[in-house]
């Protein structure tokens, strides 16, 4: 057993790999997913607000980090939307606008009661930045003086009597660098009060863990956390709960479990046989 475990050849461990990661796939296969603090701040930011409170939802990522943050800003959108809450959407990423198209989508396909101009809107990206951060937080209009569809923003219900950005209730930044998250913070969130939560990429979120509690609400990394989050927000609202289309997240978490549950039993098996190995001799 010991002298064919050693010589096992490699490619029975890539299709082992190749089956841990492919079978919960193709099976669809959803593990239970346990809250944590950081995503349950999260969602309390913005459960805990008044129906029809106004959030800002800016996008800060592109289809590069689509399969990991694309889940929480669809979780985003769904949450806010069974809430009634206004949604204000941007982008400070040029390819951040079609992200937010896709939230769209969700919200006229799943939430058809939902009016464009009275209960959501879109705004069309902008270079600049932290400039873009700037100016909107003293004046939306210098920015967007029209909306993604040319209608001023005089005449749209839910922004003729926004001054600006400070007139929000929750900033929602959905971000994989720079500009984004950090930068929020910077601008808005620390100068203004505006309290804030932030999803973004798993390499991304060490660095905004110090920003919690005081200039970030709630912090969710990557896709372990926008899993928690849809879980979360299933325990409170079983409509969703009941939506195949909302638990994308915990979905993509089955393949990761199984695949990483497989690694840690090669390594432990490995070490193993090299110990074994050692005390025969043989190594």
């Amino acid at each position: 057993m010991l002298k064919t475990l050693q010589n096992l050849d490699r490619r029975w461990v890539f299709l082992a790999m190749f089956l841990a990661v492919a079978i919960p796939i193709l099976a669809k296969t959803v593990f239970p997913e346990v809250v944590s603090k950081q995503a349950k701040m999260v969602f309390d930011a913005i459960d805990d607000l008044p129906d029809g409170s106004r959030i800002l939802l800016s996008y800060d990522f592109d289809p590069a980090s689509q399969g990991e943050l694309l889940p929480m800003a669809q979780a985003f959108t769904r949450h806010c939307s069974i809430k009634g809450h206004k949604q204000y959407y941007m982008a400070l990423w040029p390819l951040g606008s079609p992200m937010v198209d896709l939230s769209i989508d969700t919200i006229q396909s799943e939430y058809p009661d939902m009016v464009y101009g009275e209960d959501y809107v879109k705004f069309d990206y902008k270079t600049g930045g932290e400039a873009v951060i700037r100016m909107i937080t003293q004046d939306l209009r210098g920015m967007f003086e029209l909306d993604s569809k040319g209608v001023s923003l005089d005449d749209i219900p839910m922004t003729k009597n926004v001054k600006n950005i400070q007139d929000m209730d929750l900033i929602i930044n959905v971000s994989a660098g720079d500009p984004g998250t950090k930068q929020w913070v910077q601008f808005a969130a620390t100068p203004f009060g505006i309290t804030t939560v932030s999803g973004c990429t798993g390499v991304q979120a060490p660095q905004m863990y110090p920003y919690i509690p005081e200039q970030l609400a709630g912090v969710l990394g990557a896709i372990k956390a926008a899993a928690e989050y849809e879980a979360a927000i299933d325990e409170v609202y079983p409509s969703i709960n009941e939506n195949p289309k909302a638990q994308e997240a915990k979905r993509r978490m089955g393949p990761q479990l199984v695949a990483h549950s497989l690694m840690i039993v090669l390594i432990i098996l490995g070490n193993a046989i090299f110990f074994v190995s050692r005390k025969r001799g043989q190594a």
